[in-house]
């Protein structure tokens, strides 16, 4: 009997020790200028043992601030043995800003950036110091790895790759067009043809688990082209839907439900060349203006997103547009399915366009399955909102506001959820953001 209570005593110490306690470290980060951080921290710590004795392996992770928002839990240092600290590095727009060296205390309650910073350097200095390119871990072999320039090469010039991978200037004429192959020749020469692109087309009809008959903007050409999906999901052609000319019929067993999202992807007809094609010169399109847009949706982003546990709100997805995509007259479309698992309690999610918040949504415990839509109309500057969302146990709700966000040097359109009960469970299981004509 002596013998098997002690067993039971070291297998409960051992668990125990296994899982060190975490202290979670959450706040909202700036910028100098007011507006909210986006971007990456890497933290990185040598081997240690924590104060209850678990040993912790060194390693580097990486956590996302998207609107300013930081959530993250780290074994305290408080009693490390040896003294341990971590080395927290900000990068914004792929560049390390600063560093700063985290002391992290034990403790139940969440701690903010302030509470356990223990120094800071700049990692951009002026002090005119030299530092070698062997020096920078990984640097030669990466300058190693670029593509170069050619001889050939000179400003203001399409870009081709030769045969040795160097880069250099396609040769022609200023109004000549630039082929796959790196050739030239005048555009449209030769009755030359190219396709139209449909992406993320709505295919017009009414979705309501009775309506089977669905009609798109054009007749795929080829019709094999045509990839049609329902809530992320590729569709079957004669296993679930048939396509004659522009009209798509849904077999019964496939009939779309209220709450579906469909969305299709096809080429049309191919058409002569025009003054859209690419042309050789800089000069060709004045400075300040615009190419033509191509015909139908353009997809910016989609695909699906992370599920959270967590309490706080968590960054499920986002959609980072480089800057110069965005333009007044623009119109953004963005579309998003979530599956809330569990009936614990409530869970909330919230739409950003940059630091504006566009859709809050909050469901309840047992709202399993979530969709919204919004848009934004771009203006010279900022943008006209409006958005719908509804779902199992989600009443339909509705709304529209004013986004002051600038967009000309980028934006992220950013989805965060959280749930009220970590037994349950909050996916964005898919999202699309397009623009649309």
């Amino acid at each position: 009997m002596f013998r098997r209570s002690l067993i039971v005593a070291l297998l409960a110490l051992a668990g125990a020790l296994a899982q060190p306690a975490l202290t979670t470290i959450q706040d909202v980060l700036y910028n100098a200028d007011g507006s909210r951080f986006n971007g990456i921290l890497t933290i990185s710590w040598a081997t240690f043992q924590s104060g209850n004795q678990t040993p912790i392996i060194g390693n580097t992770k990486t956590y996302r601030v998207v609107n300013g928002n930081l959530y993250l839990q780290l074994t305290p240092t408080t009693g490390a043995s040896p003294a341990a600290e971590y080395l927290v590095t900000y990068y914004s727009s792929s560049s390390p800003q600063y560093q700063e060296v985290w002391n992290v205390p034990s403790g139940a309650q969440s701690l903010t950036v302030a509470a356990v910073r223990a120094s800071s350097t700049d990692i951009l200095t002026d002090d005119g110091a030299t530092i070698a390119e062997s020096s920078v871990i990984g640097l030669v072999a990466d300058l190693a790895a670029r593509a170069t320039m050619g001889a050939a090469f000179v400003p203001s010039g399409a870009v081709v790759v030769d045969s040795s991978g160097l880069l250099e200037t396609a040769a022609g004429n200023a109004t000549d067009c630039v082929y796959v192959d790196g050739s030239s020749g005048p555009c449209g020469a030769g009755g030359g043809t190219s396709p139209n692109f449909i992406d993320a087309e709505l295919p017009a009809g009414t979705i309501n688990g009775v309506n089977t008959s669905f009609t798109l903007a054009n007749a795929p050409s080829p019709a094999a082209s045509l990839d049609l999906y329902r809530n992320g999901m590729r569709l079957e052609t004669g296993s679930d839907y048939s396509l004659s000319g522009n009209a798509i019929t849904f077999v019964s067993a496939a009939t779309p439900q209220t709450g579906d999202t469909l969305l299709a992807d096809y080429r049309t007809a191919s058409t002569t060349e025009t003054l859209e094609s690419v042309a050789l010169s800089a000069a060709a399109t004045p400075a300040g203006s615009r190419a033509a847009k191509p015909a139908g949706t353009e997809v910016l982003c989609s695909g699906p997103g992370t599920g959270t546990s967590q309490t706080a709100s968590t960054v499920l997805g986002t959609c980072s547009v480089a800057a110069g995509i965005l333009h007044a007259g623009d119109r953004i479309e963005i579309h998003f399915d979530l599956a809330h698992q569990g009936t614990a309690g409530t869970s909330t999610m919230t739409l950003e366009w940059g630091a504006t918040t566009i859709i809050p949504i909050a469901a309840s415990a047992n709202a399993t399955l979530i969709t919204g839509r919004a848009e934004a109309g771009l203006l010279a500057t900022g943008a006209q909102t409006s958005w719908q969302a509804w779902g199992s146990a989600v009443p339909f709700s509705a709304g529209v506001g004013a986004a002051p966000d600038a967009y000309a040097n980028g934006l992220t359109i950013a989805f965060l959820g959280n749930v009220a009960r970590p037994a349950d469970t909050l996916t964005l299981t898919q999202f699309a953001v397009v623009r649309v004509p």
